[in-house]
């Protein structure tokens, strides 16, 4: 009876710590959003959290935080709290293609705040803003593109004896190859398909978006791959001020025309489900085809390798 009393308890509670979590904040599908700042409801200020490395799962999620800001009508303007190093062309490419949606469509301010980093894919998306500010701490720039890729011919077939055997329709086909070295006819290959393409796409980018204090040779000049810090940045011009979060805060009440305005984070909501996948993938490795094939296939990236 005890037994069956204490299990009881246990459900009372965990039942009770779950709700405390789900009401804590609005929920929206998926997510919710969390008081940062008081306000009247009918004005309300949405930081957008970027953090980590740019994935496909991470733009996807900006992207629905985005699109959710955009359908409220009580949101006046938002925020786009950075702490990346930047990740895949694709993943920056649709937060910045989704900021721009938003000013388009609805008009309303947004504001790029730099918290720490914002390298890279970081800065490729602060730049769809209207305003960039960043923490005096903050490391941005970093604007161009890595490639990299293993090569493992020597292991596979030196320690391991495994001879890999390629049928292909056409010699660039496997270019470049992770049996073999690549040589310089590949190298020059790739450059002139992969990396110059998505470097000039980031320069037009950048240009697009800093019009207003840089020329096009300007932000070339800027784009050897070197970082900033936040002085620095402000220098050059690819920011617009130093400051903290209630800075940037201020900034988007200006820009909005409002005196106060509730602001507000939105966040993964809680869910059992999400802990206990994350737990489980955190307790196995998965290593099949899928996870060979990434790890062998060269990617470009709008990423800050130091990171």
């Amino acid at each position: 009876m005890l037994r069956g009393l204490a299990i009881g308890v246990n459900i009372v509670i965990a039942v009770l710590i779950i709700t405390a979590l789900i009401v804590a904040g609005r929920s929206y599908s998926g997510f919710q959003e969390d008081l940062v700042q008081s306000g009247p409801k009918t004005d309300k200020i949405v930081i957008v959290p970027l953090q980590g490395i740019i994935d496909g799962k991470q733009a996807e999620q900006v992207c629905r935080y985005i699109k959710a800001a955009g359908e409220d009508r009580a949101v006046k303007g938002l925020i786009l709290r950075i702490s990346s190093p930047g990740g895949t062309i694709a993943g920056s490419d649709q937060i910045y293609n989704q900021i721009n949606r938003f000013r388009s469509e609805h008009g309303r301010p947004v504001v790029a705040f730099m918290q720490g980093l914002a390298a890279s894919g970081g800065y490729y998306a602060a730049v769809a803003c209207q305003r960039i500010v960043a923490e005096p701490t903050a490391i941005t720039g970093s604007i161009g593109v890595v490639l990299g890729h293993f090569v493992f011919g020597d292991l596979l077939e030196k320690k391991l004896g495994i001879q890999p055997v390629i049928l292909k329709s056409g010699q660039k086909k496997d270019w470049p190859s992770s049996f073999d070295l690549p040589t310089q006819e590949q190298l020059d290959y790739l450059q002139e398909r992969l990396i110059n393409p998505a470097y000039e796409r980031f320069l037009d980018v950048v240009s697009r978006g800093r019009s207003d204090v840089l020329s096009t040779d300007q932000v070339r000049a800027l784009a050897d791959g070197g970082i900033y810090t936040a002085p620095q940045a402000l220098d050059n011009g690819l920011i617009d001020q130093i400051g903290y979060l209630e800075d940037a805060i201020d900034l988007v009440k200006s820009m909005a025309g409002l005196e106060k305005a509730r602001v507000v984070e939105f966040r993964q909501a809680f869910s059992l489900r999400s802990l206990l996948v994350e737990a489980m993938a955190g307790m196995s490795i998965r290593f099949d085809r899928t996870s060979l094939l990434e790890l062998t296939t060269p990617e470009a990236l709008y990423l800050w390798r130091a990171y």
